[in-house]
């Protein structure tokens, strides 16, 4: 029974009282129908969750050159799963496409030098989401993400003052060679990437064992499976993001950094602070441009050191003016290496065992060349 209110009431029953006496059988029906409207019909019930839409994977896809084999049931599930996960991550992916445009001309750039295959840059995505001062829990560090004894065989300097592995250049430069090396070793860039991910050694051994040089025909870490099927995926999405939902406007993809670089010799510590007021900038700015530096002052050595664009001109006059000023308490810290040193003499000349520094240098062996900085503390 529906409920009125007074007026309702009281209206309804003046028209009955008018009408019943001429119109009996139509006043009783009005009455009935008033009083027991038609039932409505229960409305559609909305759904407890949204529902996106899934996407289709390409019938044919190549990496590095290579056809991945997608009639292969089990290729095709791995590939769904990793593109499932990057297609959703979306705010990762929206990342993945504003950093693409800050580093891939240089990677781009690079990998045509070396002729090497340009889907190589979808690696660094992989690895460190194009971050240069990414770190794992393992202790790889960087774009390229180097572990320590990598990096010391492809000669990046990693000390408690800079750790090449985050520069830029240095570590791509390094991660090329690295992964040319690879390839000829295995022959296809499926291995050769594998074997970045989880090391040649490992590859070898799955190799001797199952008889198999196909990594489509290998089981090897499921890590490692994973790596190469995360690297495809990513290379689906970036090459082609509006056909996966992702549009971000050219405003808003980072642009490459531009700044001076200059090659410097630092024989004495220089503070942070007082080159980047020397040149018109700021400590910030210089730490900034320079991913690799670990504290507050320049290191000693030689190497690359950026600076804002348009200060390269001031940088060898600032330092050489800084330098000339430093304390003799930072000599003797430190023994720059000369042609036909050996660690033996090295130590001999310095007092300071060979072990010692060995380890404090992350010295791999007794291996060392020309313009090397030792550390003695």
């Amino acid at each position: 029974m529906n409920s009125y209110s007074h007026y309702d009431i009281s209206i309804l029953s003046k028209v009955i009282f008018m009408n019943f006496r001429f119109y009996p059988i139509l006043t009783t029906l009005t009455i009935l129908i008033f009083l027991n409207p038609f039932p409505s019909f229960p409305q559609e019930k909305k759904a407890l969750i949204d529902v996106d839409t899934d996407f289709l994977l390409p019938d044919k896809f190549v990496l590095c050159g290579e056809t991945i084999p997608l009639n292969d049931p089990w290729v095709l599930e791995m590939l769904d799963r990793e593109v499932t996960i990057v297609i959703w991550n979306k705010e990762q992916t929206f990342m993945y496409l504003k950093r693409a445009g800050r580093y891939f001309p240089y990677l781009e750039k690079k990998l045509s030098l070396k002729n090497l295959p340009e889907d190589l840059k979808y690696l660094a995505v992989a690895e460190s989401s194009l971050l240069p001062g990414a770190k794992s829990d393992q202790g790889a560090v960087g774009l390229w993400q180097f572990m320590p004894e990598t990096a010391k065989k492809f000669n990046l300097r990693s000390d408690k003052y800079i750790d090449e592995r985050r520069d830029l250049e240095e570590s791509t430069e390094a991660a090329l060679n690295y992964l040319k090396k690879l390839k000829e070793l295995f022959g296809t860039w499926s291995l050769a990437i594998s074997a970045y991910n989880c090391g040649e050694t490992r590859i070898k051994k799955e190799i001797e064992d199952q008889k198999e040089n196909d990594f489509f025909n290998l089981k090897l870490p499921n890590e490692t499976e994973r790596y190469l099927f995360r690297i495809i995926a990513i290379k689906m999405i970036l090459e082609n993001p509006k056909a996966y939902g992702y549009q971000v406007p050219e405003v808003k993809i980072y642009k490459p950094i531009k700044c001076d670089t200059t090659k410097v010799n630092i024989k004495n510590r220089v503070h942070i602070t007082d080159f980047a007021k020397s040149i018109g900038t700021s400590f910030k700015v210089i730490r900034y441009l320079n991913p690799k530096f670990i504290d507050d002052f320049l290191p000693i050595g030689i190497y690359n050191l950026n600076t804002p664009y348009g200060t390269g001109v001031k940088t060898l006059e600032a330092l050489q003016a800084l330098t000339s000023k430093s304390s003799s308490s930072d000599q003797g810290k430190h023994y720059i290496v000369q042609q036909g040193d050996t660690l033996t003499g090295i130590s001999v000349k310095t007092g300071v065992p060979i072990n010692k520094l060995i380890k404090i240098n992350n010295l791999q062996d007794s291996t060392i060349k020309t313009d090397d900085v030792l550390f003695l503390e």
